[in-house]
């Protein structure tokens, strides 16, 4: 079955138009145009004819023809083929890649696409259903899956769009080549307390009957741009500042949530201030953790038992000596100790110690 529809794109980019360059070197402003001239080495110019389109496969060019790009590029006649049926609670949100393209019967090409449209369009709204159709929308344009959506009509109270007019959207899809994995890290959640809260700021700040209407929030500098000229044409006073609608009624948004926001803030402050202590004290634990840890050794339970280096002071010594706990040090913390201080090093582990504990009385 074959009908025949017409569409367009509801959002579409306006580019700036191209600027002319004015030349006024001559006694009259003269528009200059401007031109592109491939040149070879020899700076011989290069006819159109001598171009010629080439694709480097395995190390070689393959060059075509302007009949065989054109054969390159072409993946059909523009059309729409409906390939089937699925539940349309199966479109995720994440599936939006592109604008959407309206599209409505026309009678041109075969009588009755009318029919057949509103048929389709009543079977896909009342079984929930949307159609998957390989879509081409115009000449050497890329096909593209989309999936045929039906929107309700305005007048219908369950219409959540009631400035869109009735009839199937194109909603283009993705192919696998569009889909990557991302590896979301996860973050840090607030308490339930605070979603809570926050969820009765929401529902007091919802639109009237929680439905966007855009023909209550005219484009700002679209009308910037109506004033200006108005202002020109008419030889008025240019305004200091645009009127914008979209910019958001302070005051009704204090009065109705003020004091939901205030306690909000704190709550939200609170929780912060205690995840960020939370996370100093486990990034201490860490530190300690991935620094080197020495061998312990048996101590005493008096303060002087700490271990002892040849880093140690005379009074320290002193203490050590008194305490008879000079015998505990190793023979290479002997040795570091008398070293420093001027001492030989030879003998073994008691002369050390003898020898040290000499010089302590002496000179500390």
């Amino acid at each position: 079955m074959r009908i025949s529809i017409r569409g367009y794109h509801v959002l579409h980019r306006q580019v700036p138009a191209r600027t002319c360059y004015v030349w006024l070197g001559g006694e009259k402003a003269q528009l200059a145009a401007g031109e592109t001239t491939k040149l070879d080495s020899d700076a011989r110019t290069v006819e159109k004819s001598e171009i010629k389109k080439a694709y480097k496969f395995g190390g070689e060019f393959v060059y075509f023809n302007p009949d065989e790009l054109k054969g390159l590029k072409s993946f059909g006649e523009p059309g729409l083929r409906i390939i089937g049926f699925k539940p349309r609670n199966l479109l995720p949100n994440w599936a939006s890649v592109k604008k959407s393209t309206f599209i409505y019967p026309s009678e041109e090409d075969y009588v009755g696409s009318t029919r057949v449209f509103s048929a389709l369009w009543q079977k896909l709204l009342k079984d929930q259903k949307m159609g998957l159709a390989w879509f081409i929308s115009r000449s050497n344009a890329n096909p593209v899956l989309v999936a045929v959506l039906p929107s309700r009509n305005p007048d219908d109270e369950e219409s959540t769009t009631p400035f869109l007019p009735a009839g199937l959207w194109l909603y283009p899809l993705p192919f696998a080549d569009d889909i990557r994995t991302v590896d979301l890290k996860s973050t840090t959640r607030c308490s339930n307390q605070l979603i809570d809260q926050m969820r009765v700021i929401v529902q007091n700040l919802q639109l009237p009957k929680a439905v966007y209407n855009p023909t209550k929030y005219p484009n700002p500098a679209l009308q910037w741009h109506y004033r200006i000229l108005q202002t020109l044409a008419l030889e008025e006073e240019v305004p200091e500042h645009p009127e914008d609608a979209t910019l958001p009624r302070y005051k009704a948004i204090n009065k109705r949530v003020g004091g939901y926001l205030v306690d909000w803030e704190q709550g939200l402050a609170d929780e912060a201030k205690g995840l960020t202590e939370t996370r100093a004290i486990k990034r201490e634990a860490e530190e300690d953790d991935e620094r080197p840890t020495k061998r312990a050794k048996a101590t005493s339970s008096t303060a002087s038992s700490k271990k002892l280096s040849g880093s140690m002071t005379n009074a320290q010594l002193k203490v050590a000596a008194d305490q008879d706990t000079l015998k505990k040090m190793t023979v290479a913390e002997l040795k570091d100790a008398m070293a420093s201080r001027g001492l030989s090093v030879a003998g073994k582990k008691a002369d050390l110690v003898e020898r040290l504990e000499q010089w302590v009385e002496g000179n500390a």
